[in-house]
C-alpha cells in the first residue's frame, strides 16, 4: 500500500567533495536501523571500488529510511562538476536538502554550485556543519560564511560529526520538521521521473523513479516519453539499502522498477514515465540529452587486445549512457576507439575502470574538445557547411575553413589570498578573460571565462599544485566562440604522425610545438641516420629538433697506408647512409608515444 503523502520526506545531501556526505549517509542508515551493525560497511552507498578509493560518489543512490513514523527517502548525489546533470535530476526528485559543510574548511566552490541548483528547485535547505570534533573546527566562522556567501539563515544549523555520530538524531528530527511533504494526486494519470538507471547483471536495467502523480505497479505497461518506448514492469520496490519488493509506489515516493530493458541508453536520466494506456498530457520539464564535452582516443597497448577493448567498452556503455564511442584507426597506434566524455574526471574514471575491471592496458591520445567549423561556400551553395570536429586528424584543408569556433566555459575559482597572483597568471596564460574578483570570508572568488581547450589538458592539476590543493574550481559551459585556431602536426623524418596532431591557438602553437619536439627528441632512440623532428602548421615548420645519427667506425680495420683508403671507406659509408635515409623507417617505440601524450606542460 502506498505511503500517506504527509508522512513522506524526500531529501538529498549536497556538499563539496570530501565534506563528509557519504559518511553522513552511513550514519543515518545505521541510526534508523536500515542495516544491522554486522552488515554495515563504510560508504554503503558507494558500491564501485573506485568510488570508495577516490572517496567520490559517481552514481546517485537512494535509500528509504524509517524515523518516528515517517518515511525518509535519501538521495546521495555526486558532488563533482562532471556529473552536474545527474545532480540536477536527483535534486528535482526531492523537496529539501541537507547542506553539509566541513567545519574546518568552510564553503567551497562545489558547495555553491550545488546549493544554487537546490535553491532553483525551490528546496528547503537545512545547513549541517559537519566534523565539529576536529581540533581545527570553527563552527561559528563557518556559520557566518554560510550566511555571507550563500545567504542562508544558519542560526539553526545542526552541528554534527558524522564520523563520531554526534547530532545524528537532531538531523533526522530536522528533516521531519523542516522539509515539506511532497504533493501529488494518486488518481491522476501516472507521471514519474526517471532519476537514474544502471545495469545489474541479474535484473537487467534498474531504474530509479520518483512518482509525481498516479501510482506505478507491477504488470503495468509504461511508456518513456522522450525515448518513445513502452515496457512491461516486472518488479517494483525500494532500497533500504537492501532490496525490498513492494506492490506499488504512490505519489511522492522514490523507488525502483525493472522492466526487462536491455541497455541503459534506452532509459535516459530525466525522462518522464507514464501509463501507456492512459498517458499524462505533457512530460516533466528539464529533460536534456547529455552531450559529451571532451573527446580522446583509446588504443590498446597490445594490438591483440582490440576485441577485448571493444567488448569492455560496450559493457561499460551499458552502465553509463553519458559516454559515447566510435571506432578509429591510427597509423601509429593501430585500431582503437574515439570516445566522448562529460569531462576530465569522467574520462579518468572510465579509463581506470577499463584497466581495473577489464584488465586492459591503454594509451589515451591528448584530449580534445568539440570544435564547430564553417567551411567556405563552394560553387552552387548559398552558404558554407558547418561541421563538428571531434578529432584533430579529421580537420579539413585550412583554405576551406572560414571560421572555427571553440567551446568556452565560465569558471568560478575560490582561492586563499596568498596564491591569488599565481592563479591569475595561470588563467591569463590560458587565454582567460577576467570577469569578476570579490573577497568572501578571507578568500578570493574569481570568475573567469576560459576556452575549454585550455582547461582540458592539465588546468586542474596546475591549479591544485599552484595553490597547494587549497583552490577549488567549478565551471559551466557558455557556448562556442570564434578563435584563431590552427592544426599543429608533428613530422618525424618528414612523415606526419597523426596520433600527435592537435588543435591549438595560434599564439601558443610555437611553444607547444617546441615542447613536443624537445620531448620526442629525448624519447625516440638514435638511428644510423639523422632524424629531423618538426612541428608544422600547414606547410610552415614552426619548431625543429634533430636526432643525431649513430656512427659506426668503418675505418677501424685500416692501419697506416694512404689516407685515400680511409676516405674511400668513409665515402662508401656516406652513400650507404644516404640510401638508408631514403628507405629507412624510424621506429618510434610505444613508450615514446605514451610519454609524449602525457602533456606535462612545464
Amino acid at each position: 500500500m502506498a505511503t500517506e503523502l504527509s508522512k513522506i520526506r524526500n531529501f538529498s545531501i549536497i556538499a563539496h567533495i570530501d565534506h563528509g556526505k557519504s559518511t553522513l549517509a552511513d550514519r543515518l542508515i545505521q541510526r534508523t536501523g536500515g542495516l544491522s551493525e554486522r552488515e554495515m560497511s563504510s560508504q554503503v552507498l558507494d558500491n564501485m571500488d573506485i568510488e570508495k578509493e577516490r572517496g567520490i560518489t559517481i552514481k546517485a543512490q537512494t535509500v528509504r529510511l524509517d524515523w518516528k513514523g515517517h518515511v525518509l527517502n535519501l538521495m546521495d548525489t555526486p558532488g563533482h562538476v562532471d556529473f552536474a546533470y545527474e545532480v540536477s535530476r536527483s535534486l528535482a526528485a526531492c523537496e529539501g536538502a541537507l547542506l553539509v559543510v566541513d567545519a574546518a574548511q568552510g564553503v567551497e566552490a562545489q558547495t555553491l554550485a550545488n546549493v544554487y541548483q537546490s535553491i532553483e528547485h525551490d528546496h528547503e535547505i537545512i545547513p549541517v556543519i559537519n566534523k565539529i570534533d576536529l581540533p581545527s573546527a570553527e563552527p561559528e566562522k563557518v556559520r557566518n560564511e554560510i550566511e555571507e556567501i550563500i545567504g542562508l539563515d544558519a542560526s539553526n544549523a545542526v552541528l554534527a560529526s558524522a564520523k563520531s555520530g554526534i547530532g545524528i538524531d537532531e538531523i533526522l528530527d530536522a528533516i521531519v520538521e523542516r522539509i515539506p511533504a511532497p504533493k501529488g494526486d494518486p488518481d491522476a494519470p501516472l507521471k514519474a521521473m526517471l532519476v537514474d538507471s544502471w545495469y545489474d547483471p541479474y535484473l537487467g536495467v534498474v531504474i530509479l523513479v520518483r512518482v509525481i502523480d498516479g501510482t506505478i505497479k507491477k504488470g503495468q505497461q509504461i511508456k518513456f516519453m522522450a525515448a518513445g518506448t513502452t515496457h512491461l514492469i516486472d518488479r517494483v520496490g525500494a532500497f533500504r539499502p537492501k532490496i525490498e519488493q513492494l506492490p506499488d509506489l504512490g505519489p511522492g515516493e522514490i523507488g525502483f522498477i525493472t522492466a526487462q530493458i536491455k541497455e541503459v541508453a534506452q532509459a535516459r536520466v530525466g525522462d518522464t514515465l507514464t501509463d501507456a494506456k492512459r498517458p499524462t498530457p505533457e512530460p516533466l520539464p528539464g529533460f536534456k540529452e547529455v552531450q559529451p564535452v571532451v573527446f580522446c582516443g583509446l588504443f590498446p597497448v597490445d594490438a591483440a587486445d582490440f576485441e577485448k577493448l571493444r567488448e569492455s567498452i560496450s559493457k561499460l556503455r551499458l552502465n553509463d549512457a553519458s559516454f559515447s564511442f566510435e571506432m578509429e584507426t591510427s597509423a601509429a597506434l593501430g585500431f582503437g576507439f574515439r570516445c566522448g566524455f562529460l569531462g576530465l574526471l569522467h574520462l579518468e574514471i572510465i579509463q581506470e575502470r577499463l584497466s581495473r575491471e577489464y584488465d586492459l592496458d591503454l594509451i589515451t591520445t591528448a584530449p580534445s574538445v568539440v570544435y564547430k567549423m564553417r567551411l567556405t561556400k563552394s560553387a552552387g551553395e548559398a552558404e558554407g557547411k558547418t561541421l563538428e570536429l571531434h578529432n584533430p586528424a579529421d580537420m579539413p584543408d585550412p583554405n576551406r575553413i572560414e571560421e572555427i569556433e571553440e567551446p568556452w566555459i565560465k569558471a568560478v575559482i575560490y582561492v586563499p589570498d596568498e596564491y591569488l597572483g599565481s592563479i591569475l597568471k595561470l588563467c591569463q596564460d590560458r587565454r582567460g578573460i577576467q570577469k569578476d574578483l570579490t573577497y568572501v570570508g578571507g578568500r578570493a572568488q574569481l570568475t573567469y571565462e576560459l576556452p575549454l581547450n585550455e582547461v582540458v589538458f592539465d588546468f586542474y592539476d596546475r591549479l591544485k599544485s599552484i595553490s597547494r590543493g587549497y583552490a577549488s574550481f567549478d565551471y559551466e559551459q557558455i557556448g562556442h566562440r570564434p578563435g584563431d585556431l590552427v592544426k599543429m602536426g608533428i613530422l618525424v623524418n618528414n612523415e606526419p604522425v597523426d596520433a600527435l596532431s592537435m588543435i591549438v591557438h595560434r599564439s601558443t602553437a610555437e611553444s607547444r610545438g617546441r615542447g613536443m619536439c624537445e620531448r620526442l627528441k629525448d624519447l625516440i632512440p638514435r638511428h644510423l641516420f639523422k632524424i629531423p623532428i618538426q612541428a608544422a602548421i600547414g606547410g610552415k615548420v614552426i619548431a625543429r629538433e634533430t636526432i643525431a645519427a649513430m656512427r659506426k667506425d668503418v675505418t677501424a680495420k685500416c692501419y697506416g697506408g694512404d689516407a685515400t683508403r680511409k676516405r674511400k671507406l668513409l665515402e662508401k659509408q656516406k652513400e650507404g647512409k644516404k640510401r638508408m635515409r631514403e628507405y629507412g623507417s624510424v621506429q618510434i617505440p610505444q613508450e615514446a608515444f605514451i610519454a609524449a601524450l602525457r602533456m606535462g606542460e612545464e
